[in-house]
């Protein structure tokens, strides 16, 4: 049986530190760090659950409840769909953009598609129209903040604030490579896949706080209803949670098959997760001391990314390989 550790890690690790010397990070336990990916899926021995939209290889969604779009990107040609998430077998708009996309984010009207082989963050508006910053570097994911722009810009192991498509600030300082960011709260958490670690970040104050060792090879994460994040160990095969005000690891609950999405539903308390190395998606509640499985569903191959409507509790999972986008009423 699963049982999820109860855990107030408290390694933490003075963001200042140098990029030398990796061998030697508290944070990283090996001197030449991999980012851990996603597990390649064998051949599927169920048949998804739900329905299946026919679509290209899926690289991100995202779902936003208040504007009940659901944003989906594809690499081949690459380009942002738009479904209405009350029709989802709709006929979709569709906008090119110059790259493909590596994260979506999606509120207040406009989704950001970041491009990091661009160097590129696409803000489309859902009223029409689309403008495209210029990222010196490899923008891996932005969230709004606000009237800002808050992008992890990977190479340059950095956060890029943007307003008005200007460069307000750039903060660094002890980061491998900057993947991901997610807001909890009043607490902007950013992933770091190289050190393999969260870091608060400091958006006003132009600072990266206090880091902390995620898992043995963290992927992904987003943030739940009671000020944690809560991330993905594809390596270590576990659901990780930490607490933001301090910054602790409270949770490390196992589950084997390849964890990677995740998407929360934030009236149901349930994080949804991707298995890719059994085509699976599986929700938890979350809200008491261990994770509790309450939902588990085939899926599409390659199952990387998945969204929620927050209103509906419908989940949407993309298939990185062609297979669709599967759409599921739990």
């Amino acid at each position: 049986m699963a049982v999820a550790l109860p855990v107030a890690c408290t390694l933490l690790v003075s963001a200042c530190s140098s990029d030398s010397g990796k061998g030697d990070d508290a944070l990283q336990i090996v001197a030449d760090p991999v980012a851990a990916t996603a597990a390649l899926s064998p051949a599927p021995t169920a048949s998804p659950a739900g329905t299946v939209l026919p679509a290209g290889h899926v690289t991100a969604l995202a779902a936003d409840p208040a504007s009940r779009v659901l944003a989906v990107a594809l690499d081949e040609p690459p380009a942002v769909l738009l479904y209405r998430l009350d029709d989802p077998s709709g006929t979709p708009g569709r906008v090119s953009v110059p790259g493909p996309v590596e994260h979506l984010s999606i509120g207040g009207g406009t989704v950001l598609a970041s491009m990091p082989g661009k160097g590129e963050v696409a803000s489309i508006s859902l009223a029409g129209g689309q403008t495209t910053v210029a990222v010196p570097g490899q923008p891996a994911d932005a969230i709004g903040d606000g009237g800002r722009t808050v992008v992890a810009v990977r190479d340059r192991k950095a956060v890029d604030v943007y307003q008005d498509g200007k460069l307000l600030r750039s903060i660094s300082g002890g980061l491998y490579s900057a993947d991901e960011l997610a807001r909890s709260g009043s607490k902007t958490v950013l992933l770091d896949r190289l050190r393999n670690a969260v870091f608060l970040v400091d958006v006003d104050g132009g600072s990266v706080d206090e880091g902390l060792r995620a898992g043995d090879g963290a992927t992904n994460l987003v943030a739940d209803s009671f000020g944690r994040v809560l991330v993905t160990d594809t390596r270590g095969g576990a659901l990780l949670a930490f607490s933001t005000d301090p910054l602790l690891l409270r949770q490390m609950y196992p589950v084997p098959g390849g964890i990677y999405g995740i998407a929360y539903d934030a009236p149901r308390h349930l994080a949804w997760v991707t298995l890719t190395g059994s085509n699976e998606v599986v929700a938890f509640d979350v809200r008491g001391g261990e994770p509790v499985e309450k939902f588990r569903f085939p899926t599409v191959r390659q199952p990387n990314s998945v969204a929620v409507d927050d209103r509906t509790g419908k989940v949407y999972v993309g298939s990185a390989t062609g297979e669709g986008i599967q759409v599921i009423q739990p």
